[in-house]
């Protein structure tokens, strides 16, 4: 794997209607984030469970073999109050982890509040101040939309903001 501050990675906002991703690595000598790609999945929620499914995890393959990403970063679902939206959640994430998992890429996950922490120092943030401070970070003059796609991009973000904090302090336990 490229060494921290080279790491190419992909967000995951996982989804079974909207799966948001977002692309990112650091350039330039200070360290600044551009965004390489970003988008939505969508799958029809007309259809039936399994279809839904089976596009959702055919296209989160056709962007891993595109896009190559070094780690793979997926909201990881700490609380809903929908068990139903909580369920289709989990599942879409299930098909990004494994899509991950057999390429052999590295897999981190994070919540929610810890994404908010990592870009705004405070871990309830609101949506739009994510979205203000991903655009901030990305160079953009207005945040992104839909908040899917921030928040994929956020997740990336915040991963390549704390993972060599996160490094140096495994390294330190190591020894």
């Amino acid at each position: 794997m490229a060494s921290i501050e080279h790491v190419f990675v992909l967000g995951i906002d996982p989804g079974l209607t909207r799966c948001g991703f977002g692309a990112v690595r650091r350039t330039g000598s200070g360290g600044e984030f551009a965004a390489v790609a970003a988008g939505v999945i969508e799958t029809d929620p007309a259809h039936e469970l399994p279809a839904r499914l089976g596009v959702l995890a055919t296209e989160l393959n056709l962007l891993f073999d595109e896009i190559r990403p070094d780690v793979v970063v997926v909201e990881r679902v700490f609380f809903q109050t929908n068990v139903r939206t909580a369920m289709s959640v989990a599942q879409a994430s299930g098909l990004a982890i494994a899509a991950a998992a057999v390429r052999e890429i590295a897999v981190v996950q994070m919540t929610a509040n810890e994404v908010k922490l990592a870009l705004t120092g405070y871990g309830a943030a609101t949506k739009l101040q994510v979205q203000a401070m991903v655009a901030r970070q990305l160079g953009l003059n207005q945040p992104l939309k839909p908040a899917d796609v921030a928040d994929a991009l956020a997740l990336a973000i915040a991963h390549l903001s704390t993972a060599p904090v996160s490094a140096a302090i495994a390294k330190a336990v190591a020894k």
